[in-house]
């Protein structure tokens, strides 16, 4: 490591920041013919050099020192090029290393900003542990929000609040629910002082990630929280309009899109076409040419919705059982998908896909396009997984192994669903991904079930509940609670199944799940009648 080259290179950096007041932008051009020097060499010399040079007695050296380190890693964390995980790394250790020099105790106004870069900087990091870097950045806004009161510097103190609340919404650790409540709590502090009038884009900024964190929230209300997740995409519209802001506006958009889509509130019908709107809206901007990934995110979330749209009576279609008079939405939503190349998701659709009737001589036709469906499905997964490899793409192979495993048993292939989801199992059992790992769980104990390995299946239902219990998860909890009472009707444990039914059915209730309402009311209604015929 040739320390002098990497002396030289700091040097100019700073020189270019220094005669550009400060702006990052004009030293980007050398940092671009430099790309050799941002390596992890680089992140070592910066340590031992800051260390020996900030340790010197001379304060105006030593504080001039800093301010070149402070605009390095300013420069460097809005740098575009070049590897991301080396830049944050160089970045990280440049801000710790001015921490000695801008102490609290000393300069607190300039210490509670570089505390503020640095919690931007554990966020954004790619290498170490993702939760723990997380915590970082929550332990490091809460000390500059210790030094930047509303009071003293209100527009710093917003700042911090909002950057808080973005790490909360993606927190790892900690109750998932507390952790967005906690999200929601710092974007609405934030909007005290970012107002529409004084700073309209900051406001609208909030507004849109304010809606982000409804959308997914847990406690409350859901039908509550979506309508609350649209008001606050349809504010940040009134700023982000398509001719001055594009991009935001069209992801503020696709955000919408996916609200309506869920929407619980209103007309199913209308809620629906309001979705495929604003997804039709978005792709006016995210082009295939200009911004294909988004595009893609974009054809995929349109295809989910058509899908899913409703025109006739469907329900009374359903109830009939002739069949769906979707067929158009459905061949619009697998058009989507292919246009958005992911096959993966091709997976998602036909395994939902029933085609319309037309009278062919089949004694279940239904099932037989069924049938056929789910045959698509899985070949879809599979030609998908040949690009999503475990390799190169960890998890997005864990999902379609899942999903496989879960198609391959609605086809009644038990053992070889079985061994899709015993290969997704292990993978997830090496992550932190806890709600993944309880879902696969909980679709292996379902199929021991079906293969009546009872206490196969128990034992299982019993792990993913745990798991559910432990991350708060709701819905998980209440069909954990549902298999079980399953089981214990089939073993004849009346009284057990109707207390885990009960209590599936209360959170079911809680959470404004219908179907899940329903399915617990009808079993709990067949072990009254058990009783009644067992009083007799």
């Amino acid at each position: 490591m040739d320390e002098q080259n990497y002396l030289d290179f700091l040097r100019k950096v700073s020189e270019a920041i220094a005669n550009s007041n400060s702006d990052p932008k004009v030293a980007f051009p050398l940092l671009q013919a430099n790309l050799d020097k941002l390596d992890n060499n680089f992140v070592r010399f910066l340590q031992t050099w800051a260390t020996a040079k900030l340790s010197e007695v001379e304060t105006d050296t030593t504080e001039f020192t800093a301010k070149t380190i402070w605009d390095l890693s300013y420069c460097l964390s809005n740098f575009p090029l070049s590897d991301k995980a080396n830049n944050m790394e160089i970045v990280i250790a440049g801000y710790e290393a001015v921490l000695k020099v801008f102490t609290r105790e000393g300069n607190r106004e300039n210490w509670a900003a570089i505390q503020n870069n640095l919690g931007i900087a554990y966020s954004d990091r790619i290498r170490g542990n993702r939760a723990q870097n997380l915590e970082n950045a929550i332990a490091t806004y809460n000390l500059v929000l210790e030094v930047c009161t509303k009071e003293s510097f209100p527009i710093d103190w917003a700042t911090t609040q909002y950057n808080l609340g973005i790490v909360y919404r993606n927190r790892i650790r900690g109750d998932r629910a507390q952790n967005l409540e906690n999200a929601i709590a710092a974007y609405n502090l934030a909007l005290e002082v970012y107002t529409k009038k004084d700073f309209p884009m900051y406001w609208a900024m909030t507004q849109n990630n304010r809606g982000n964190a409804y959308r997914n929230r847990i406690r409350g209300d859901r039908a509550q929280n979506l309508e609350n997740a649209i008001a606050a995409y349809n504010l940040a519209l009134e700023v982000y309009t398509k001719k001055d802001l594009p991009n935001t506006w069209a992801m503020t958009q696709n955000n919408l899109g996916i609200a309506y889509k869920n929407r619980i509130r209103g007309d199913r019908v209308q809620n629906l076409e309001n979705a495929i709107a604003a997804y039709n809206l978005t792709l006016e901007v995210y082009t295939k040419k200009d911004l294909p990934m988004y595009w893609a995110m974009t054809q995929n979330n349109l295809g989910i919705a058509y899908s899913d749209r409703i025109r006739g009576n469907r329900a009374q279609n359903l109830e009939n059982a002739v069949g769906t008079y979707q067929s158009e939405n459905l061949e619009l939503a697998i058009a989507s998908h292919k246009k958005a190349l992911e096959i993966y998701n091709l997976g998602s659709t036909y395994s939902n896909k029933i085609r319309h009737y037309r009278g062919e001589n089949l004694e279940n036709p239904i099932e037989a396009f069924r049938s056929e469906n789910l045959e698509l499905a899985i070949a879809a997964y599979q030609n998908a997984s040949e690009v999503y490899t475990r390799e190169a793409f960890p998890e997005e192979w864990a999902e379609i192994q899942h999903n496989i495993g879960k198609l391959l048993v609605q086809q009644g292939k038990w053992y070889d669903g079985l061994s899709h989801l015993e290969q997704t199992l292990a993978f997830y059992r090496q992550t932190e991904n806890l709600e993944s790992r309880a879902d696969t769980i909980y679709q292996i104990a379902r199929t021991h079930h079906l293969m009546s390995n009872l206490d196969k299946a128990r034992l299982h239902y019993c792990d993913a509940l745990r798991i559910y219990q432990h991350i708060n998860n709701q819905p998980g909890i209440a069909t954990c609670k549902t298999g079980l009472g399953r089981l214990m009707i089939s073993i004849g444990y009346i009284d057990d199944a109707l207390h885990e039914l009960n209590q599936a059915w209360q959170i079911y209730d809680t959470i404004n799940h219908k179907l899940g309402i329903e399915n617990t009311q009808e079993l709990i209604q067949f072990i009254h009648k058990i009783r009644e015929k067992q009083s007799t």
